[in-house]
């Protein structure tokens, strides 16, 4: 994913999970460029944007401060987690930008790759994410899938590796999970 050697990345994290605090220090300019263009990626196609990926990386640093007892065995499960906040974290601002905004009804949402963090689709987003945690009760993997992908802005082959799958099987669980979560979307909204 970017570093030309793992063993230092690995070997801060598991220091970091066994409660090392100056781990972390030192993981996080090793890894920031990475999170970076995770994020840069994810927001680079969007315009209008009112959060940055600096933010975002930012905003996911500060989550992972405030982390205990996680364990890391490998730098996979850290860029896994770290999409995960990214999820939490825009889900939560479009929740907060939509929180003022009621009413309405929320239309069929095209499963794309410019919906995150677009103003005015701020519904569209937190209807995916309760789609996705729906999709996650009946296929947990699927839903990774998405969120490392979507939410995350990993590859399909970054994906595969985070999941521990081959490349074809987070095909196969993209496309399905799109149409999933689009009649999923269509038929709450």
């Amino acid at each position: 994913m970017g570093e030309s050697s793992t063993a230092p990345v690995t070997q801060l994290l598991q220091a970091w999970s066994a409660g090392d605090q100056s781990a972390l220090a030192q993981l996080m300019p090793v890894v920031y460029g990475e999170l970076r263009r995770l994020a840069q990626r994810r927001m680079s196609i969007e315009k209008g944007n009112s959060l940055q990926p600096t933010a975002l990386v930012n905003e996911v640093y500060l989550r992972l401060v405030e982390t205990s007892g996680v364990s890391f065995h490998n730098r996979s499960q850290f860029y896994a987690m770290a999409a995960q906040m990214m999820r939490r974290i825009l889900v939560d601002a479009a929740r907060n930008r939509g929180a003022s905004k009621r009413g309405g009804g929320v239309g069929m949402v095209v499963f794309e790759e410019g919906l995150l963090a677009a103003p005015g689709r701020d519904r569209e987003i937190v209807a995916l994410d309760d789609a996705l945690d729906a999709l996650a009760k009946e296929d947990p993997r699927k839903a990774r899938a998405v969120e490392l992908r979507f939410f995350g802005g990993l590859s399909i082959e970054e994906t595969a590796e985070v999941l521990g799958v081959s490349v074809q099987t987070v095909r196969r669980d993209w496309v399905f999970a799109q149409g999933w979560l689009a009649r999923a979307m269509k038929k709450d909204g």
